[in-house]
């Protein structure tokens, strides 16, 4: 595990101890402290190297997987699952949550449309186009599909808005780290006008732009090829 200071961050005393992974489950977190602008420290876990299975760690996450935060200002209180951590801190510090009831239920909708849907769906797209140990054509159309879809219907949705829910908020931080990694999918989003419109105006924002770079600057992450990435995913899986 590998742990350090976001930049910038100077003396200020550590809020939030966040471990995670250069995954996009991991992206949704990092990038919500940099909008929030909270001090925190990042724990790299090595997920190749199955830190996220040591005793330790499972007695933070008992499911084994990333992100977890800890709370310092909380009375260390312990966050697992990412959209649950993107609710706990919209809630703590009153932003990218609205506190109308109709909005905030928008919002909710949304968040659980990219955690029940986007992730699971375009993630075995991921394991079946990239990592499987031999290419099962049906299960590579499938998910292939399914996830083209889902983001038809964000396309959609964006039409006549520039955000998921009108303003900024945890729901667009869900949904941007998957839908970025489109390619590596498989998924070709050409026609999709909205769609990349909206990925455009996140990815132009300087928090966002700082939370990509945690735990690993994309510079760095640049340098593997494909089949190094691919690699490390099946070691991962």
């Amino acid at each position: 595990m590998h742990a350090a200071r976001r930049p910038g961050q100077g003396e200020r005393r550590v809020m939030i101890e966040l471990y995670t992974a250069a995954t996009p489950n991991g992206y949704k977190v990092s990038i919500m402290l940099e909008e929030l602008g909270l001090p925190y420290r990042v724990h790299h876990l090595k997920l190749a190297e199955h830190e996220q299975k040591q005793d330790w760690y499972l007695q933070l996450n008992p499911n084994g997987r990333i992100p977890t935060i800890v709370d310092r200002d909380n009375d260390d209180f312990v966050v697992f699952e990412s959209g649950a951590i993107l609710y706990y801190l919209a809630e703590r510090r009153g932003r990218f949550l609205p506190s109308d009831a109709r909005r905030r239920s928008e919002v909710l909708q949304w968040l659980m449309f990219q955690i029940g849907g986007i992730g699971p769906m375009q993630g075995q797209a991921h394991v079946f186009y990239r990592y499987a140990p031999r290419r099962i054509p049906y299960a590579i159309d499938r998910y292939q599909r399914e996830t083209r879809r889902l983001y038809e219907v964000l396309d959609k949705r964006l039409r006549e808005r520039e955000y998921l829910v009108d303003e900024l908020s945890i729901a667009d931080f869900a949904a941007y780290p998957w839908v970025r990694a489109y390619r590596w999918a498989g998924v070709v989003i050409d026609d999709l006008e909205y769609l990349q419109r909206w990925m455009r105006v996140l990815r132009a924002r300087p928090a966002v732009q700082r939370g990509l770079d945690v735990p690993v600057p994309r510079e760095q992450l640049a340098q593997r090829s494909e089949q190094e990435q691919a690699e490390l995913g099946k070691r991962i899986i």
